[in-house]
């Protein structure tokens, strides 16, 4: 078995990525497919999966764009409580004197 990295770009530009072990290309991005949708993170039908032989689950978002989600009203009890504590974490890296880039 090979470890594989396969991942995607969803539709608002977030690249997800997962670790398999799998002996051939379909077999991982078939392994991925479930792994992706354990973590609530489906590419869906559209799009394509990328497959790479190396390791690890990675998750890549501007920071704009994580302030961006932080500061939009609603979702649900998880998303509201997920909000405050990005919320909270800009705001300590802001009173320690250090500047979000975004």
């Amino acid at each position: 078995m090979k470890h594989c990295i396969v991942s995607f770009v969803d539709l608002s530009g977030i690249r997800h990525t997962v670790e398999v072990q799998a002996n051939s290309m379909y077999e991982a991005a078939a392994t991925a497919l479930e792994n992706f949708r354990e973590h609530e993170c489906s590419p869906g039908t559209a799009g394509e999966l990328e497959v790479q032989v190396r390791s690890a689950v990675i998750h890549t978002i501007a920071i704009k764009r994580l302030r961006d989600w932080a500061d939009l009203g609603g979702g649900s009890p998880r998303d509201v409580i997920l909000k405050r504590r990005i919320k909270a974490a800009f705001a300590g890296a802001m009173s320690a004197g250090r500047k979000v880039q975004n």
